[in-house]
């Protein structure tokens, strides 16, 4: 940790002691805008819309450099009380905030975590839905819908069948606030289960759906990040906490696993965004005691902060022209593992792939030009708060406009309707599938 920081940590001054009770949409708001005055330097608050009640979506951005993107320092997102009478990961994501604005500087860890990511955290998406419950309940209150009574959970286009749901003011600033950065990993917080929940949501054969399941490309990506989460907390690593609800090993499923979904978050930010998303259940009661808010923060802390580390996960980098340009839009992905919508790099030419330890080969292509495959090994120990960087330099002779308007952008339907494959990952072997088929020809 350099000098600089250290003294800087011991100058910002500090917030108000954050307590363990509910913060409604009035005290949330004092707290975050204290926070982004006292902590101007590490922080910046700002609302991505409004709900349908007018009321303001903040979002708190934690980083050294908060208010502006930074060529290579990806970015990590939470998300809370989707559901608004699903209150812990509310609050928890107020803990988090006050945890890493008070140890900069003074912790190596959370130093070096925010000087090289910037977190943007989003303590609630559905403030209407918080504010409508007037008599808290563990399992269902009329404030788990927004205002308009829409879940908001299943508010979001399907990549596998059509959901002509009316998209809601929140869901709309949602995929507004996804085009406008470039988030590389993100988790929503729920409440209801003890769980880690990773994607697929919804399904087709061509993912899985015959085994009960349905896998992205990135399966085994998603499977460490969800037992990441999970392994720190002492009760979902458990699995069986919650009384007559499903046992989860070791607290993970896949979403689809556990129940179908249409139009969920999770889904659509893998799959329009880029960004690896997963579900993360935080209590077996929705609305829990104010009491036991400091037995979750102790539970999900460590859990928390160890899930922002994997956003350095794997490689990223930067494509250039011959004249060393960046080249927007340019098609960069793991050769075996091509995703329904391609991942492209950002207007800087940068790209994010989350990759395990490994060898791959990359596969990089300018629209309407032959691909470059280039091999790379992503080593057992990746680098202090860092993905391992490569860039590529094309041979490309044009204009980055001319790739600009070829910009093909993924459209908004079933696109899963007509897959007729996908990566080994999502492709059950033949024995099990003919078991599968004997089952269910028996059953």
């Amino acid at each position: 940790m350099d000098f600089a920081c250290l003294w800087l940590g011991l100058l910002l001054p500090l917030v108000a002691a954050l307590d363990f009770s509910y913060h409604h949409q009035e005290r949330m708001e004092a707290f975050l805008k204290s926070v982004a005055q006292n902590y101007s330097s590490i922080t910046y608050l700002h609302s991505i819309g409004k709900s349908v009640k007018g009321r303001n979506l903040w979002v708190l951005v934690v980083g050294r450099f908060p208010k502006e993107h930074r060529v290579g320092i990806p970015e990590f997102k939470y998300v809370g009380n989707m559901h608004g009478d699903e209150t812990v990961g509310r609050e928890l994501l107020l803990h988090l905030i006050d945890y890493l604005v008070t140890s900069y500087g003074k912790d190596p860890e959370i130093t070096n975590l925010i000087n090289s990511t910037r977190i943007h955290i989003m303590p609630s998406m559905n403030p209407d839905g918080f504010e409508a419950v007037k008599k808290p309940d563990c399992f269902y209150s009329n404030g788990r819908e927004n205002y308009n009574q829409y879940d908001l959970n299943r508010n979001f286009p399907d990549a596998f069948e059509y959901n002509n749901v009316s998209r809601q003011p929140e869901t709309l600033a949602i995929m507004k606030w996804l085009k406008s950065e470039t988030f590389v990993l993100s988790a929503n917080l729920h409440g209801g289960a003890l769980v880690a929940s990773y994607p697929f949501d919804n399904g087709v054969q061509a993912t899985g759906t015959l085994l009960s399941r349905s896998l992205t490309p990135d399966d085994d990506v998603f499977q460490h990040l969800a037992h990441t989460y999970a392994s720190r907390n002492p009760n979902m690593t458990k699995g069986d906490q919650c009384k007559n609800k499903m046992n989860f090993p070791n607290g993970v499923t896949n979403g689809y696993s556990w129940y179908p979904l249409q139009g969920g978050m999770q889904d659509y930010n893998y799959i329009w965004a880029q960004c690896f998303e997963i579900t993360l259940e935080l209590s077996c009661c929705k609305y829990p005691r104010e009491e036991k808010l400091p037995y979750f923060w102790n539970d999900n802390k460590a859990s928390l902060i160890e899930y922002i580390k994997q956003v350095h996960l794997g490689v990223k980098g930067q494509v250039f022209d011959q004249n060393g340009n960046p080249l927007p839009n340019v098609i960069v992905e793991v050769e075996d593992r091509k995703h329904i919508c391609p991942f492209r790099t950002n207007k800087f030419g940068e790209y994010y792939l989350l990759l395990l330890p490994g060898s791959y080969t990359i596969n990089v292509t300018v629209p309407g030009h032959d691909p470059h495959l280039t091999k790379v090994v992503i080593p057992e120990k990746s680098q202090n708060f860092s993905a391992l960087k490569k860039d590529f330099l094309l041979s490309f002779q044009g204009q980055v406009d001319s790739i600009l308007v070829s910009n093909l952008s993924c459209p908004m339907i079933p696109l899963y309707k007509t897959l007729q494959s996908l990566s080994a990952a999502t492709k059950p072997s033949l024995f099990l599938f003919l078991v599968t088929l004997l089952h269910i020809f028996f059953k």
